[in-house]
């Protein structure tokens, strides 16, 4: 069992950035893929970017690349997802995921645990 919790959403204006952390507890972190995911009002949850155990290997959704950078500290147990260039359409409550296993994941049905979410809106 790994319990995760989010945090560093807030209100920001188009073009700003967030850093929202994922800290994990309960097993050893490295032993589990990390995700974010997203999910705006009306609208099933959606993938955003993936990271390995141990960070090798990364994997972005679309409307992310070149904008969010997902990172993980090991050390610190905690994983990152640095969101540049925000959109308001980048609004919505912002999951992290954990499963064991080596590789990327990108469907919900992939993970076994998740945060409680965070909010990020994005005003025009």
């Amino acid at each position: 069992q790994v319990q995760l919790v989010e945090s560093g959403g807030g209100l920001v204006q188009a073009g700003a950035s967030l850093r929202l952390s994922c800290a994990a507890s309960g097993r050893t972190f490295n032993n589990y893929a990390m995700g974010w995911f997203r999910q705006a009002p009306g609208k099933e949850r959606e993938f955003v970017a993936a990271i390995s155990r141990s960070g090798g290997t990364i994997y972005y959704a679309e409307p992310g690349k070149g904008r969010f950078t997902v990172s993980r500290d090991n050390a610190k147990n905690t994983g990152y997802l640095q969101m540049n260039s925000l959109k308001p359409e980048d609004t919505a409550v912002y999951y992290c995921a954990a499963r064991g296993g080596a590789g990327t994941f990108s469907t919900v049905r992939d993970y076994n645990y998740w945060g409680q979410g965070t909010q990020v809106t994005v005003s025009s």
